[in-house]
């Protein structure tokens, strides 16, 4: 008996996906998941590793990461992924490159490989759509946007299938990432509007920081004038000494990390003590009475991405993959008819004794 071929879940076979499903539909189902997964408590049959990987510091700053997680009896996920902010204007590539795999947990055999890229957007726009359901307030408005990448794109995605904002806010340090945003996020002409930092902060319920920003260079707001009821979702505090707030908001908000160890190594969390965090959002998802609680007052949503989020973005894909006939499979492993035969998926001519193919090395 052989093991089934890995199925490939490519750029290709992505697309068709979304062009079949829908980028709302695609949402929806990613928040509802993700939901599943977080707010079902400690009894739940998943377990996650806190992520690791390298800090690159030559020629460019950048990570490369992996993030293991396990649905007991099911799957254990992982994903590699490359952050470098360099990419965009030196290589032409996305800041976050990644590669989704899924191993059967029963037997070890890679059933998955999955282009974690767009995935991996999607599942932190989701994120902070959820987190934003529970901690801003349902009427919220103006969705303000710092930093016009790509993180900000699914960001509004994901947010406008949560809230139905009257008006979109964006500003950039970049002009081109600013006057491309909308072309990117396929909006009409007219739907967002490029306003200065002052005025975005000024006017905004949610608020998102995704950005660039190098280690120790933040703040990227003032945090000064914010709205009294401001939740703000931090995205690019993603690696030790890079933060997007400043310390005076974080100390005068509820800080509610997506993991609390990750966020205090990696995300704005390194500015707070342990006794100034917040719960974590699996535990506010557990709280009924969260919303009622803290929508009226400012609450912070640390997002530096976990490998649950990951495990839910593999068991998606691959679900509507093969419930739409997408993708393509190959051997990946080397497996035949003798599992105790390391040879026996070689063709019978290589596989001479290495005796014989001694004596005719000799020879020569």
């Amino acid at each position: 008996m052989h093991a089934e071929r890995t199925l490939i879940v490519d750029a290709e076979a992505i697309a068709t996906i979304v062009s079949k499903v829908g980028l709302g539909q695609l949402y929806d189902l990613t928040i509802a998941r993700l939901e599943s997964v977080l707010a079902t408590g400690s009894d739940a049959p998943v377990e996650m590793k806190q992520r690791d990987g390298f800090l690159i510091e030559t020629p460019h700053l950048g990570l490369l990461e992996w993030m293991p997680a396990l649905r007991h009896g099911a799957t254990v996920s992982m994903k590699m992924v490359g952050y470098n902010p360099h990419n965009p204007a030196k290589n032409q590539l996305p800041t976050i490159l990644s590669t989704l795999c899924a191993f059967d947990a029963d037997s070890g055999h890679l059933r998955t490989v999955i282009d974690g890229t767009f995935a991996t957007a999607v599942r932190t726009g989701a994120a902070s759509a959820l987190a934003s359901r529970v901690l801003a307030r349902p009427d919220s408005a103006v969705l303000g946007l710092v930093g016009c990448g790509a993180q900000a794109v699914t960001q509004l995605h994901a947010l406008s299938r949560v809230f139905s904002f009257s008006e979109i806010l964006v500003c950039d340090e970049d002009v081109r990432a600013e006057n491309s945003f909308a072309a990117r996020s396929r909006l009409p002409e007219g739907a967002v509007r490029i306003a200065p930092l002052a005025e975005v902060e000024e006017r905004a319920d949610v608020l998102c920081t995704a950005t660039s920003v190098a280690p120790y260079a933040g703040p990227v707001i003032r945090g000064t004038n914010l709205k009294p009821w401001v939740h703000v979702n931090t995205i690019g505090s993603d690696m030790p000494g890079k933060t997007e707030l400043p310390l005076e908001l974080l100390r005068n908000a509820v800080v509610v990390p997506d993991h609390v160890a990750q966020a205090r190594a990696e995300g704005d969390c390194q500015q707070l003590a342990p006794e100034e965090i917040g719960p974590s959002l699996a535990e506010v998802l557990l709280d009924p009475d969260a919303h009622r609680r803290l929508s009226p007052v400012r609450t912070v949503y640390d997002s530096t991405g976990l490998a649950l989020q990951d495990l839910v973005m593999v068991e998606v894909f691959e679900e509507l993959a093969r419930d739409l006939g997408v993708g393509h499979r190959i051997a990946v492993e080397a497996t035949a008819d003798d599992p105790q035969d390391p040879y026996s998926f070689l063709p019978e001519p290589v596989t001479r004794s290495w005796e014989e193919q001694g004596r005719a090395g000799a020879r020569r």
